[in-house]
């Protein structure tokens, strides 16, 4: 199977030197499981000064990173025009502005951008991006959260790291994907997690390592004990306390078997919460 290849177009191509030589990513690509192309966008400029932005029609504050540049880095590239790309059945390939304006990144679009062959990520800069960009040569727009950063190349860092762990073979242990918050909730809502497996959807379940005491502080009983069907409750229902007090939103999209209606409830008294 040929790698999975992520192109990366930015105007701070440097930045990518330190994010992604680490960890998963860089064993990723040392595995031949992925390869990062980082493209300059100033080498497509028409002009000595190199320029990418320009001030936008009507008035605003702000400069705007213009159409052309970013066409023709991604038209270099070989790719198949939008149209055709949108088209196909089967859809290998993508190119994604990021951008505020985006679809908010989770871990489900994380498992689908694992499944492609290769990834244009389009690293936004400034005011924002000539609207051309959005809505005729991206595929899609991407936010990584309801806040505003300098520029896009964060964000691609971050999916570039969070779909490349989903690659088969990826992660030592292929069983750790599985076992992480925002995965789905498998069988949830009939068993809840074993005792080694995912918070089904919910937020991660506490997690204790050696020292059995640490500074006057212990580890709980239960996980103790031995008893996998008594770790596996105690697990589900931290995960969802964790969730109902962080999260509570993940709450309303999960399965909930009798069982976690009943905790939760309990919950609720506690807290004068209405579930």
């Amino acid at each position: 199977m040929p790698p999975m290849k992520f192109e990366l177009v930015t105007i701070f191509p440097d930045f990518f030197r330190g994010p992604l030589d680490y960890g998963i990513v860089r064993r990723a690509r040392e595995a031949g499981l992925i390869e990062i192309a980082v493209h300059d966008l100033r080498v497509f400029t028409a002009d000595r000064h190199k320029t990418v932005d320009d001030r936008p029609f009507g008035g605003g504050e702000g400069m705007v990173m213009m159409p052309g540049p970013i066409f023709e880095c991604v038209e270099s590239l070989g790719m198949a025009p939008r149209e055709q790309r949108m088209s196909k059945t089967e859809v290998r390939e993508t190119v994604i502005l990021l951008s505020p304006q985006g679809r908010l990144f989770n871990q489900g679009m994380a498992r689908q951008l694992a499944q492609m062959e290769r990834i244009v990520l389009l690293c936004g800069r400034y005011e924002g991006v000539d609207e051309r960009v959005a809505a005729d040569l991206a595929d899609q727009e991407v936010s990584i959260g309801d806040y505003v950063l300098s520029g896009g190349e964060l964000a691609a860092a971050i999916i570039v790291d969070a779909a490349t762990r989903l690659i088969p073979g990826a992660l030592g242990n292929e069983a750790s994907a599985h076992q992480e918050s925002f995965t789905e909730a498998q069988k949830a809502a009939k068993e809840g997690p074993d005792s080694t497996c995912s918070s089904g959807g919910l937020l991660d379940y506490p997690h204790y390592t050696r020292p059995a005491e640490f500074r006057g502080l212990g580890v709980p009983e239960v996980l103790m004990g031995g008893n996998h069907e008594q770790i596996r409750r105690w697990r589900r229902q931290e995960a969802l306390r964790k969730t109902w007090r962080n999260r509570p939103d993940l709450l309303e999209k999960q399965p909930l078997s009798a069982e976690d209606k009943k905790f939760l409830a309990g919950l609720a008294r506690e807290k004068d919460f209405k579930f």
